[in-house]
């Protein structure tokens, strides 16, 4: 399946082992047209940004929406 994404989405990253720490962050750019990577993510854990080209343990995580 391909990735597509819009700043203000979450990006998270699965451990490589059991019990693991997961990573995520917020997407706050995106260079292609498409939604395809790849992403400018700020990570929750340092509030650094950087260039990411997600692998197959990433997922996109898409922000609820409240209506008022």
């Amino acid at each position: 399946m391909i990735m597509k994404a819009h700043p203000g989405d979450h990006l998270i990253v699965e451990s490589q082992t059991v019990d693991g720490p997961r990573r995520d962050g917020e997407i706050i750019a995106v260079h292609r047209a498409d939604g395809e990577p790849p992403y400018d993510v700020r990570w929750s854990d340092s509030g650094r940004v950087a260039l990411v080209f997600p692998g197959p343990d990433a997922h996109i995580g898409h922000p609820r929406h409240h209506s008022t």
